[in-house]
């Protein structure tokens, strides 16, 4: 009867234990490699999005503070109305005006914007033109311009200057739009304009 001969444990083995098949050892360079680069792969994943997530929070507090400046002013701005609302309110500033100011108001009813400007003649024939009238439209005499509405802005629509007149009436949801003109210089009118739309 033979008796079996007891085996050693690994750890007493004389041999070091053979590596999974198919894989060689990981030497500690490699390994310095492969923790380095799973610590990258991590920092963008979580670094990028959370930076953008700052950026974005940054603009959009900073365009909150630019709106927020604009609707507490109060009277007209030395500056163009964006293009988003001369599109909305459909005021086709012409490109050649100068002295451009603006002021809107709005409440759940009615909003509306203030533009005036100093044009060329043809400047405003162009402006007239693209708003859906002519220089015909002009009334001679008239001040289409509200009192309510000059007051609000303070346009004076004294009775010495040569004032012309045109109100444009569109299909709602569009504005409504009245336009006076200051023809005292006819070379180089001045243009004030209320166009009033409901949301």
């Amino acid at each position: 009867m033979t008796v079996p001969h007891p085996t050693l444990p690994p750890e007493h083995s004389e041999r070091p234990p053979e590596p999974p098949e198919g894989r060689l050892p990981e030497d500690r360079g490699h390994m310095l490699r492969r923790r380095v680069l799973t610590l990258l792969i991590i920092v963008l994943l979580i670094g990028v999005p959370a930076g953008y997530l700052a950026i974005s929070a940054g603009q959009s507090r900073d365009s909150g503070r630019d709106k927020e400046r604009e609707s507490s002013a109060v009277g007209l701005q030395d500056n163009w109305p964006s293009l988003m609302k001369r599109r909305v309110f459909e005021i086709p500033v012409p490109s050649d005006a100068w002295h451009v100011a603006y002021y809107e108001t709005s409440n759940w009813k009615t909003s509306r914007l203030y533009v005036q400007f100093t044009t060329s003649a043809a400047g405003l024939d162009a402006f007239l033109a693209d708003s859906g009238a002519g220089r015909a439209a002009l009334k001679p005499g008239e001040v289409t311009v509200s009192t309510r509405d000059a007051d609000i802005v303070g346009w004076r629509f004294t009775p010495d200057r040569a004032w012309s007149g045109a109100t444009i009436t569109r299909e709602q949801p569009r504005p409504h739009t009245t336009i006076t003109a200051d023809l005292t210089d006819p070379a180089f009118p001045r243009v004030y304009v209320v166009s009033a739309t409901s949301p």
